[in-house]
């Protein structure tokens, strides 16, 4: 008779495992710079269907780390909509007792055509990736693969569907979108989403990532505060990512995500899981573990090694950056989407 599984296991700094976000796809048709630039990434990247955990791996896996306490799951890329049928794949998800919340971050451009299968299927929660509204300054930061409009047509849909509110993640970048901070907070007003301005940050090697040109989530906060008064939000759970503020005139919330300038490693429950079926136990991680052996021995097993893993863990890279001897070498976003 094999051993109980823990149900919620900790880690060693006494952190559960409560989130799981989970690439479907390595492959984006976009190369954004700061995540996977054109010159570093070849366009036939991530192609491979043979490389990536089946629809039954992928629940699979998904029961196993249900069965650890996992409540939230995040589909993640690559670009996830690329992957084939995933309104299916999502409703299999869907079923799988234990998981609450299931979520999805795109970068929008496939969205429209897919937006009511995605919602009918059981996705609940959506994020959308939009670092600017200028159509121009959008193709470039895309690696001059995509183009604004779509994606815009796309969040009409997801609206139209269901979803709400939406998320709009904006990456800011010192001297390159600065810009784009109030005009995406008017935008999300309108619309009723919520915009989540994020720091930019050393995940990976490949993106060139200097400290000058992060802007701190306190002066994007004091930007966005001088034209529509902020008042602060309490968390909706213990881990939250992002810092939440309220309009004072009652149109909704922003939230921000400061992994550089104030670290939140000591509530971070979050476990990555690449579309090849490696284990990341942190953002900024240098290497995986490789959860297909255990994998197929079934959901059990999975669950038991996971949970061995957990116990091990020490991760709190944001905390010890500035530190000297912290690793340089971190996986890459796009393997593990964030």
């Amino acid at each position: 008779m094999s051993a109980p599984l823990p149900s919620s296991p900790r880690d060693v700094l006494g952190r559960p495992l409560r989130d799981l976000r989970l690439s479907v796809i390595e492959a984006c048709n976009f190369r954004c710079p700061y995540c996977m630039p054109a010159e570093q990434v070849p366009d036939d990247y991530g192609l491979d269907a043979a490389r990536r955990l089946s629809f039954d791996q992928i629940e699979t896996l998904v029961r196993g780390f249900a069965a650890l306490g996992v409540r939230k799951l995040r589909l993640t890329g690559g670009e996830p909509l690329l992957r084939k049928r995933l309104p299916a794949l999502i409703a299999r998800l869907a079923a799988i007792p234990g998981i609450e919340d299931l979520a999805l971050t795109t970068n929008g451009s496939l969205l429209a055509a897919q937006a009511r299968a995605l919602r009918e299927a059981g996705l609940r929660r959506l994020t959308v990736s939009l670092d600017t509204l200028d159509p121009a300054q959008f193709r470039a930061l895309s690696g001059g693969r995509g183009e604004l409009a779509p994606v815009l047509a796309g969040l009409d849909a997801a609206r139209a569907a269901g979803f709400a509110p939406i998320k709009l993640n904006c990456v800011v970048q010192r001297g390159v979108n600065e810009e784009a901070i109030e005009a995406i907070a008017d935008y999300a007003r309108r619309h009723g989403d919520v915009a989540r301005y994020i720091e930019y940050m050393d995940v990976g090697t490949c993106n060139g990532w200097r400290r000058e040109r992060v802007v701190p989530s306190a002066e994007v906060r004091d930007r966005i505060a001088a034209r529509w008064p902020l008042l602060p939000l309490d968390p909706n759970y213990r881990g939250e990512v992002a810092t939440r503020y309220g309009y004072r005139d009652g149109a909704g919330e922003v939230g921000f995500v400061s992994s550089v300038s104030a670290p939140f490693c000591g509530d971070c429950h979050r476990a990555r899981v690449s579309a090849d079926g490696r284990l990341y136990t942190c953002l900024f991680a240098a290497d995986g573990h490789d959860l297909r052996p255990a994998l197929a021995a079934g959901a059990e097993a999975l669950a038991a090694h996971v949970a061995a893993l957990w116990a091990r863990r020490a991760d709190r890279y944001s905390e010890i950056r500035s530190q000297a001897g912290a690793s340089r070498r971190h996986v890459e976003m796009f393997l593990i989407g964030g």
